[in-house]
Parts: C-alpha cells; sequence; structure tokens
C-alpha cells in the first residue's frame, strides 16, 4: 500500500485521506467530470469504459470499469452513485451501490453513504473520504473483496493524471 494514503476501518465507516500536488479546482474536476474520469478510475488494469454523470443534487453517475478477473478473464464492474448534496469545490456526499448496466443496484450489496471533502493546504489538496456501511460486517466484506488495494491504486493513477 502506499504510505501517502490513510485508511482506516473503525465499525462501518472507511476513511480515506491523501495530499494531491494540485489545486483544488483541479482534484475536484478530476473527481466530478467524465472527461477526467476516464484517464484514472479504477485501480492498475482497469479502464473507465462507461461514464454517464448528471453532477446535480438528485443526479447520478452510473460507470463501468473493465478488466481482468482473477482467472484473467475479461470483466465488468459496475456502480452506481447518487447525489444528495453538493458544496463546489468543497464536498459532495451521496450513496455508493454495485450496479449493473441499466443502473439497477445489484441485490445482495451493500449500499454505502459517502461523502468526499477537498480541503485546500500548502502545496496542494487533501481529499477526505468516507464511506458508511449499514453494518461493520458489511464494510467487512467489502475489506475482503479488496477495495483498500483498489483505492490506492486509483488514487495512485488519480496522482498520475494530476502531474500531468
Amino acid at each position: 500500500m502506499s504510505d501517502k494514503m490513510i485508511i482506516k476501518a473503525d465499525g462501518a465507516e472507511l476513511y480515506l485521506e491523501r495530499t494531491f500536488a494540485a489545486p483544488r479546482e483541479r482534484v475536484w474536476a478530476a473527481f466530478t467530470e467524465c472527461q477526467h474520469l476516464k484517464h484514472w478510475w479504477g485501480p492498475h488494469g482497469w479502464d473507465l469504459t462507461h461514464c454517464d454523470m448528471d453532477f446535480r443534487v438528485g443526479g447520478r453517475w452510473h460507470y463501468c470499469m473493465s478488466g481482468k478477473g482473477e482467472n484473467g478473464e475479461p470483466m465488468d464492474s459496475w456502480g452506481l452513485q447518487t447525489f444528495d448534496a453538493i458544496s463546489a469545490p468543497e464536498r459532495f456526499s451521496g450513496t455508493d451501490v454495485f450496479a449493473d448496466k441499466d443502473g439497477n443496484a445489484a441485490p445482495g450489496m451493500p449500499v454505502a453513504g459517502l461523502s468526499t471533502e477537498f480541503i485546500e493546504v500548502e502545496g496542494g489538496t487533501k481529499v477526505v473520504g468516507r464511506t458508511t456501511y449499514s453494518t461493520a460486517e458489511e464494510l467487512q466484506a467489502i475489506m475482503e473483496m479488496g477495495v483498500e488495494q483498489g483505492i490506492t491504486e486509483t488514487w495512485d493513477r488519480l496522482e498520475e493524471f494530476l502531474a500531468k
């Protein structure tokens, strides 16, 4: 894992923190516009192959990451975020779910409350993400799916993108 990244799982909350050497407006745009997300969203070896975003309160982001599964077979991972609060360029919040290609929540998978904050600091922008599940067991299941490695690699890719 990256020493640049702080990841803490506490009860039902996953806390993420990392500082990027870029202005807040640029980091905000990287998180909120498909034209930027397609360059970095997803762990190494995965590409954002579908990105449909309506970034407004009540809007949603439907996306697909395509890569290879554990046995090397092609795999798609669909997700859906909805937005219930936006205060540009400081923070946004909403929900995050695994989804299908039609934007329907995947049955039996946890719904996560999502909050992402963008804080100006000397030399860049600190991003703080908080993802809250209904139970600690739901968070544990997500951790066992490899979220720690996945988000670290994803934010490594964001750092590379912002450096360009």
